[in-house]
Formats: structure tokens, C-alpha cells, sequence
């Protein structure tokens, strides 16, 4: 009896590691800064590579733990997050601040041994997400914004743990996360708009499903689409994209402003939903495409 508690138990656990983590989320921000750190670097360094993906997965663990302790009573109302480890009663708070706490460390010193720049960073990105992202979130709309600075970091990240330097590149990097964040997370605001007030969470720019927040939506797809082909016209430094990707880009950019102007037009959840698949297909190939392109120009 006590050997099936025990392998009843395992899998819970490790399910709970990934949810406190938010695993997935974390994986899809390694990607972001190992696609930066291929941007960046001349010749690629597989311990550097490695590093990046480890510091940079414990951070983003990090940041997530720290956000579900400390909205733990809040999960606890929204059908989304209430069985979270936490709020469901499968693991402590003790528990969770011990894992935040390692992965901090962990990640500040993994990344300090890459260099300087990408620790701090790294541990500007807990700071913002933990200490005023998270408490903002139900006091302001304007809290997507600042939860935005530390959602962009990983991108320009991997470029400064290359380059060990900050400038016009990862800027631009840093740039195109920003913008392209907001119609992801209004997206995901509107399709989930009941469910984050009974939570006291209010994400969408106007506070409400309305047409201000489809016009706004727009407009930052807009801008995301811009940022994403500045490089092609040769002033940011080293990083460049020729006109064959700039064009790619474009074409996939165009594919979610039209989800961004069907909100628009129809203001529903489906296509709220349909915006954020969108979204996170975009960020993604887009970054696969700059890689790509910097290794065959």
C-alpha cells in the first residue's frame, strides 16, 4: 500500500515543481535569451549556452514562485489558478520561499559567472516582477507595463551575456519584447476577463472589454511590427537582417495584426484567444527567423 502512496505522490510533486516554476512559460524565455545570445556572439560557447539556459531558467522560476506566494489568497478565487500548489493546500508557502529563494540565488550566481551585466540584469527582472509587477496587478492596468520591462529582459539578455555590453542591440531586442507584450497579454486579459475580477485583477488598459482596449491592442501590434524590422535598415549596429527576413517578419507581423483588428471588429474571447495563439507563434518565429538569418547573411 505504502509503494503505490509513494508513486501516487511522485508524480503530484513534480507537477507542483513544474506549476510553482511555471515550466513551460520558463522554457519559452531560455529560448528567448538563447536566441538573443546567438545574435549576439561571434563564436558560439557551449558552456556560456548552457549557463544562459539554466541562470535564465531559474529566474524566471523564481519570479514565478515569488508571484504565486504572494497572490496565494488571491488564486485561491479564480478557476484558473486555484489549483495551483499553494492555494490548493499541496505545498507550503515555506516550501515555496525555499525554492524561490535557491532558484534566486542560483540564477544570480550562474549568470554573475557569465558576466556582471547579465546578473544584474537578471536580478532587476525578480525585483520588478516580484516586488511591483505583482502587487500592481490589482491596483492598476498600468501594471502590464511594468510587468512588461522584466518579460523583455530575456531577449536583450542573452545578447549582453555575449557581448558582456549594452547598446543599441539588445535595446533593439529589448525594444521588440517590450511592444509585442501587450497585445499578448491583453489578449490574454480579455479571453480571461470574468475570471481575472473575480481575482480583483484588472489587465486590460481600460479596465474593460471594450473598444478603447482593441484600438490600444492595435496600436502596440503596430509598434511590435515596426521595432521588428528596424535592423534592416542598417542602424543598429550589429544587428542586422537582410531584406528577404525583414520582409518574413513583416508578413508574420501582419498575420497578428489582423487577429488585433478582428478583436476590434468583433470583440469576442474566441478571437481574443485567437490573438494570443497568434502572438506566441510570432514572438517565436520571429526570433528563430533573426538567428537563421544572421547565420546564412
Amino acid at each position: 500500500m505504502s509503494n503505490s502512496k509513494s508513486s501516487l505522490a511522485t508524480p503530484s510533486v513534480i507537477s507542483d515543481f513544474k506549476e510553482i516554476t511555471k515550466m513551460r512559460l520558463a522554457l519559452s524565455v531560455v529560448f528567448s535569451s538563447l536566441a538573443g545570445y546567438l545574435l549576439g556572439v561571434d563564436t558560439i560557447d557551449l558552456k556560456t549556452l548552457v549557463l544562459l539556459a539554466f541562470g535564465g531558467y531559474f529566474m524566471v522560476g523564481a519570479s514565478n514562485a515569488f508571484n504565486q506566494i504572494i497572490e496565494k489568497d488571491l488564486d485561491v478565487l479564480m478557476s484558473r489558478t486555484k489549483n495551483r500548489p499553494i492555494p490548493s493546500g499541496r505545498m507550503s508557502v515555506n516550501t515555496a520561499f525555499i525554492i524561490a529563494t535557491t532558484f534566486t540565488l542560483l540564477g544570480i550566481i550562474i549568470l554573475y559567472s557569465i558576466n556582471k551585466q547579465t546578473a544584474m540584469f537578471g536580478a532587476i527582472s525578480i525585483f520588478l516582477y516580484a516586488c511591483i509587477y505583482t502587487p500592481l496587478k490589482t491596483k492598476t492596468p498600468l501594471a502590464v507595463f511594468v510587468g512588461a520591462i522584466p518579460g523583455a529582459i530575456p531577449f536583450m539578455l542573452g545578447w549582453v551575456a555575449a557581448t558582456d555590453d549594452f547598446g543599441i542591440e539588445p535595446g533593439t531586442l529589448f525594444a521588440l519584447q517590450f511592444f509585442w507584450q501587450f497585445p499578448h497579454f491583453w489578449a490574454i486579459g480579455w479571453f480571461l476577463f470574468e475570471d481575472y475580477k473575480k481575482g480583483g485583477f484588472f489587465m486590460l488598459p481600460t479596465g474593460k472589454q471594450d473598444k478603447g482596449t482593441a484600438v490600444q491592442t492595435i496600436m502596440y501590434t503596430i509598434w511590435t511590427l515596426l521595432v521588428s524590422i528596424i535592423p534592416v535598415f542598417g542602424f543598429t549596429g550589429k544587428l542586422q537582417l537582410s531584406i528577404v527576413a525583414a520582409v518574413i517578419v513583416l508578413i508574420f507581423g501582419l498575420g497578428m495584426l489582423y487577429y488585433a483588428i478582428k478583436l476590434f471588429k468583433e470583440m469576442t474571447e474566441k478571437v481574443a484567444k485567437q490573438l494570443m495563439l497568434a502572438s506566441v507563434s510570432y514572438i517565436t518565429l520571429v526570433q528563430i527567423v533573426y538567428v537563421i538569418d544572421k547565420f546564412i547573411r
